[in-house]
């Protein structure tokens, strides 16, 4: 057991959360939650006095950090903020819609969803055979 090697941190990657208070705080207290140097957080709390414009920084932020791997976003948050959501298109950091207390989950809204439904749909599958 003495022999076991350490995860190494500087490859290690974060999860981003853009969500409300609830929803935040449960993450946290499972160690998602992280602080640089710079004192900037991993994370950004929705509430009533949020901006769809603070949103949108947060998203473009974390979106752009390269110690992001996944960004997980309150789904009725993602619907404010939708235009931005559907037109990312890398890989990495992943871009995960989830619910919250507050607002069950639509899968209807998903932008991920409809991404995989588009692609094994019969007009995708039969475009590709032509």
């Amino acid at each position: 057991m003495a022999n076991r090697g350490q995860i190494p941190t500087n490859n290690s990657a974060l999860i981003a959360m853009i969500a409300d208070e609830d929803t935040i705080t449960g993450f946290l207290l499972a160690g998602v939650g992280n602080v640089d140097l710079r004192r900037k957080t991993n994370y950004l709390i929705v509430d009533a006095k949020t901006t769809v414009k603070q949103i949108e920084d947060a998203f473009k932020e974390f979106t752009a950090r390269e110690d992001i791997a996944i960004v997980l976003v309150s789904q009725y948050v993602a619907n404010m903020i939708r235009f931005l959501v559907d037109s990312y298109n890398k890989p990495i950091p992943a871009i995960l819609e989830i619910p919250s207390k507050d607002h069950p989950y639509d899968p209807a809204h998903d932008s991920v969803l409809s991404r995989v439904k588009y692609l094994f749909s019969s007009d995708s599958v039969a475009s590709e055979r032509r």
